[in-house]
């Protein structure tokens, strides 16, 4: 290159996965079919409704042209419906609702919108990594906070009043959590509002898996209090099976939203017109749609299970969300040694923790984006990996 990358880069490494599946690709290439229990990027279809509405409006000629930065009124009708019928959260469609490109890019416009160099920001350890990387390209100074399994994955909220919390702008929150599993409660929910108020700071709650292995649909704005100091992020990726579309959203309070626009148009010219048709659709789905998603995902995480039964793995069998969240055991150096040892020996691919965190290192998960006929040979492998290399305990290599 003949000039320097901006400061801001330095800070912000590739992202584990796009180095990880290069790996995997390479083994592929040489014959080693490698089975990738990693990225929660759902297999199933989407609703047909939506498959349908997609081709009608790519046929229309008057589809194909820049679209209101806003969203179509229609889309954001439909997230506030979505709210309001199953969350018990009732939304403003014109000021209160934004249209995104999966919640994803919402973590970046957020941070964009609101971060200046030097503020700080509140992120999970261990949790998603794009909290961190968002607010380092603000240039922000991230500060983490501790989720343990013996609190349950949640914040400790003594811990956090003891800390520093001098220019903390914005917390990141996220349940059902990602990686663990752990699922917030309106207790949880009424605790983060209490704090954003007390302490100004702007919570931040990434909300993708509330449909997934979830026995409470939650949203932190149906909290009294959190229009204050809350905004939501959610998707149609995980719910309803179209991680490739990009079609997610942020709520919040109307001058919020109004912040997140001024950035975001001028980043892009307006989600193309038919995604924004089938996501009406997608949006419009009744119970069973929820009901039968939820069935096979039970199944899956069983068998998911029965993987990390296997590796002596402890996990709760109960979890929320697209991935089961699993403790390695004392013998073993690290979650990430785990990992690469079950890719060489099994060809099987489990993330390691450590890329969620510290707290992270002695954990491994998997994903449930499998059909059962793959996490069965999965487990296979897996098996005949530790029967062939005379496994004992604590001692695979």
């Amino acid at each position: 290159m003949i000039i320097q990358p901006a400061n801001r880069i330095r800070s912000v490494r590739e992202y584990y996965f796009s180095k990880k599946l290069r790996e995997i690709e390479k083994m592929n290439h040489q014959g080693v079919q490698v089975i990738n229990l990693g990225i929660g990027s759902p297999d199933r279809m989407p609703p047909q409704e939506a498959v349908l509405a997609l081709m009608r409006g790519a046929q229309d000629p008057e589809g194909h042209a820049y679209q209101n930065y806003k969203g179509l009124r229609e889309i954001r009708q439909a997230f506030a419906r979505w709210y309001k019928k199953y969350y018990g959260v009732k939304l403003d469609p014109e000021t209160e609702i934004q249209p995104l490109a999966g919640s994803k890019e919402g973590i970046l416009l957020l941070s964009m919108a609101f971060l200046d160099r030097g503020d700080k920001v509140l992120v999970p350890d261990p949790g998603y990594p794009a909290y961190t990387s968002a607010s380092r390209l603000a240039e922000a100074e991230v500060i983490t906070y501790d989720l343990k399994e013996e609190n349950g994955w949640w914040p400790d909220f003594g811990q956090l009043e003891q800390m520093d919390l001098t220019g903390v702008k914005m917390m990141w929150v996220n349940y059902p959590n990602m990686p663990t599993g752990a699922q917030a409660t309106r207790e949880l929910y009424e605790q983060l509002v209490a704090f954003g108020l007390r302490h100004k700071i702007l919570i931040c709650n990434d909300n993708p898996y509330s449909f997934i292995l979830n026995h409470e649909r939650l949203s932190i704005l149906s909290i009294t209090g959190a229009n204050a100091c809350c905004v939501e992020l959610n998707s149609l990726s995980k719910a309803h099976n179209m991680s490739g579309w990009r079609i997610g959203m942020i709520a919040g309070e109307a001058d919020v939203i109004a912040q997140v626009l001024k950035v975001k148009s001028n980043m892009d010219s307006g989600m193309f017109k038919p995604l924004q048709l089938a996501a009406i659709e997608a949006l419009a789905q009744d119970d069973g749609w929820y009901e039968q998603l939820d069935e096979e995902y039970r199944k899956r995480r069983k068998l998911a299970g029965a993987i990390f039964d296997l590796l002596d793995v402890k996990y709760d069998a109960c979890c929320g969300g697209m991935f089961l969240w699993g403790k390695i055991g004392e013998e073993e150096e690290s979650g990430e040694k785990l990992s690469d040892r079950i890719l060489q020996r099994a060809r099987v691919f489990i993330t390691p923790g450590f890329i969620f965190g510290k707290n992270g290192n002695r954990y491994i998960r998997i994903s449930l984006c499998s059909k059962q006929e793959v996490l069965k040979e999965a487990a296979e492998r897996i098996r005949k990996s530790l029967l062939t290399d005379s496994f004992e305990h604590g001692s695979w290599c």
